[in-house]
């Protein structure tokens, strides 16, 4: 790799299914808008907490869409959001009015056009007023109007105000260290902070009640390591933790904002407290990072999320204090941070769109880079670039949406840390500011929709359905990244999903896994084959490199035994593979909320696995049949002596037929059955979720055992040697069908496959 991998987060315990973004989600019936708590820092779980407004003056309401007024006016409105924060759409489209996405505009709505004059926005000079992060101050002026006139500001407004209520009453955040400050630091202390002083200023720019601005001040000065409690935060003069620096990067986004937010109601020496934390906490150290003078300057080299985090942190730092600064060194690290972001931030996604990393870790890289953008355009007149430098970054909201199944995420490779801040709201900046409704659309009836920054982000006069003429099923061509997202529905969590990733092995930042040919499969509202997520992040050597002999392939849940794909001798994938892949779909677009593709509809995925298997030819494809109601699996290998192993795990509950050829595999009270086709000496068996006997060890530490992964069973077939074509049929048990509703498909090899070759 030859550059110095991060340490993260300890792993949580194996989830198939993105964990809710911000914290954990309460929807009731009929809200727009999740209802969420404060997160414990280890256990993804949140208090109690009601659906009441706070002390905003436009009204809070209850959260409850209760009206259809502004963007909601015509809109398919959610029942619920389920454990994933997908939105739960009804069945009938009422009075709602079917329209492809568009923007309509609309007085009512609108806040107008930015007053200010910059003279030259490519210069970096700031706006000479405060506020000037996210929302000038003619933004903040209209949001009463928005959020009176559109339900779905109305309602998110309210959960902001019953957050901020629930976060006012806890004690100051506490420094508590995750596996020492070089193994994850305090990164989840910094962003707990960032979450309260948004919350918290966002509600007294809304009321200008004096009492968020004691509460803030309370958070900073003890953040600042200036308790008047005793409370203690970190060793001076390196409280914010430069042996981690997301740490420093989150800290100082916080203090930027309760600086820049809170600027009218602080006193002149509280100003100056804070800016001090700023630039002696958090820019400094900045800086010394871009010049090449530390250990911890290699985030400044890298794509993904470190670099957005840390730029996007420091930048919102540098912006809020610019025009107070006397030492310069604001606007020095606004001179570095911007270019370097541009180099390496903003090149995270592929071509494509595919983020470099991972799904999950998308979010963190694109609130990133979605923060500093915006930060920049309201504080200097231009995104400087951040938006347009990289044409896959304007594709990379399509990819979060492809890649988000009916279960969750195709969440293939690490997961991540507590989300806390991180949530999917840049899709409405993005949205915004590339002319793309239909991201907006996607994002408003998500669970994590409801956060101080969608309020400055979201563009009320948004209109349609963001899946009204949208195509089912993309391709993600990059060689890097390859992989395929098919579908039958993107308005019913009880439909069909299918994705296959068999990109490179490489250039993820040591956040993906050796996965060649993975899948994922949901249907009748379960996830059949799902992925493992995390190892454990304070593992030995767990981010040392993505080299073939690196400790993070010792790891279960890491191995290529830990997918849903083929282990040939027992062995890894070899990391330096470049698999290609081809992709063919019948080519619907959604145009109906209750939405059923004609029995021909179809699309499939294949790979040419051989460069991960040492040039021993492996082909695998995957597609639907019949109607989409059935998947098939079909892997061409030559099987050396050494045996290939075909693996998928499941959550489900197996029950394999007296002949092995078939498994009938129950889930949450439903059963889909998988039958073998050919070979005919080919069977079924189970295993248990945990390394293979003849693995290597891996080092005996606490940290560095696998985790279990209770309740995941491994539904395996071993392939008989010679050259197979090995086919199993995935038969979900739909309500709606019987026995003879169901298809045997021919048998056509992968090199032969097309659209109608299954016909």
């Amino acid at each position: 790799m030859g550059t110095q991998l991060e340490q993260k987060k300890k792993s949580k315990k194996w989830l198939w299914i993105i964990i809710a973004i911000v914290l954990v989600l309460v929807i009731a019936g009929g809200v727009l808008g999740g209802i969420f708590g404060s997160r414990a820092a280890k256990n993804n779980k949140s208090g109690s907490n009601n659906t009441g407004g706070g002390n905003s003056a436009a009204g809070t309401g209850t959260g409850v869409a209760t009206k259809t007024a502004g963007s909601a006016n015509g809109a398919v409105i959610p029942t619920a959001t389920d454990a994933n924060g997908n939105p739960l759409y009804p069945t009938t489209t009422g009075s709602a009015k079917i329209a492809a996405p568009t923007v309509i505009a609309s007085s009512a709505l609108s806040c107008g056009s930015d007053p200010y004059q910059f003279s030259n926005p490519a210069s970096l000079t700031v706006r000479a007023e405060h506020p000037l992060l996210f929302a000038p101050k003619y933004k903040w002026d209209c949001l009463p109007k928005q959020i009176a006139a559109d339900s779905y500001m109305a309602s998110w407004n309210a959960t902001i105000f019953a957050n901020a209520t629930k976060f006012y009453d806890m004690a100051p955040t506490q420094y508590v260290e995750d596996g020492g400050l070089s193994g994850s630091g305090v990164l989840d202390v910094a962003r707990e902070v960032q979450l309260r002083i948004k919350h918290w200023g966002y509600a007294y720019k809304i009321s200008n009640d004096t009492k968020w601005v004691d509460r803030a001040w309370l958070e900073l000065q003890t953040a600042a390591g200036n308790s008047t409690t005793g409370q203690s935060f970190g060793t001076a003069p390196d409280n914010w933790n430069t042996q981690h620096f997301l740490d420093v990067g989150e800290f100082t986004a916080a203090f930027g904002l309760g600086y820049d937010w809170f600027y009218d109601a602080w006193t002149q020496d509280q100003r100056t407290a804070i800016m001090w934390s700023i630039i002696n906490l958090g820019l400094r150290y900045g800086i010394l990072a871009h010049q090449g003078n530390a250990a911890y300057s290699w985030w400044t080299k890298v794509n993904g999320n470190w670099n957005c985090v840390c730029n996007g942190g420091l930048t919102i730092g540098a912006l809020a204090i610019a025009n107070e600064d006397p030492t310069g060194v604001a606007a020095q690290l606004l001179s570095l941070a911007v270019p370097n972001a541009n180099a390496n931030c903003a090149m995270a996604p592929s071509p494509d769109g595919t983020w470099s990393e991972t799904p999950n870790y998308w979010y963190f890289g694109t609130t990133g880079h979605a923060q500093m953008a915006a930060a920049l355009l309201s504080a200097t007149g231009s995104t400087q670039n951040l938006l347009d430098g990289n044409p896959g970054m304007k594709l990379s909201g399509l990819y979060h949406m492809y890649v988000t199944g009916q279960q969750g995420m195709f969440n293939y490779g690490d997961t991540g840390p507590n989300k806390y801040v991180a949530t999917a709201n840049g899709m409405m900046f993005y949205g915004a500011q590339y002319n793309i409704p239909m991201y907006t659309l996607f994002q408003r009836d998500r669970g994590d929709a409801p956060e101080p920054m969608s309020m400055l982000y979201y563009d009320p006069q948004v209109s349609g359905q963001f899946w009204d003429g949208l195509a089912l099923d993309h391709h993600f061509d990059n060689t890097t990244d390859g992989w395929g997202s098919m579908r039958s529905t993107w308005t019913d969590t009880q439909g069909s999903y299918i994705a296959m990733k068999a990109g490179a092995l490489l250039g993820h930042q040591a956040h993906g896994d050796l996965d060649a040919g993975t899948f994922v499969l949901d249907a009748l509202g379960q996830r059949w084959a799902g992925e493992l997520g995390n190892g454990n992040y304070l593992a030995d050597g767990y981010f040392s490199s993505e080299l073939q002999n690196s400790q993070r392939w010792l790891y279960y849940r890491k191995r290529t035994e830990g997918q849903n794909t083929l282990v040939m001798g027992g062995q890894n994938q070899n990391v330096n593979a470049v698999p290609t892949t081809e992709f063919g779909s019948s080519g619907e677009q959604q145009d109906g909320l209750v939405y059923k593709p004609a029995n021909a509809s179809t699309a499939f995925m294949t790979a040419d696995l051989s460069t991960a298997y040492n040039g021993t030819s492996v082909k695998r494809g995957i597609r639907f049949l019949n109607g989409r109601r059935q998947v098939l699996l079909q892997d061409e290998v030559t099987v050396p002596a050494a045996g290939v192993q075909w693996r998928m795990q499941t959550n489900a509950t197996v029950a394999l037929s007296s002949d092995k050829k078939s498994a009938t595999l129950t889930l949450g009270g439903e059963t889909l059955i998988a039958r073998i086709l050919s070979p005919a000496a080919a069977t079924f068996d189970t295993a248990q979720a945990v390394r293979l006997a003849s693995d290597p060890a891996t080092p005996t530490d606490a940290a560095s055992q696998d985790q279990p992964n209770p309740g995941v069973t491994v539904l395996t077939i071993a392939f008989p040697t010679g050259r197979q074509s090995v086919q199993v049929l995935f038969n979900p048990q739909w309500h709606d069908f019987n026995s003879n509703s169901y298809v045997t498909p021919p048998t056509v090899a992968l090199d032969s496959w097309t659209v109608t070759s299954h016909e």
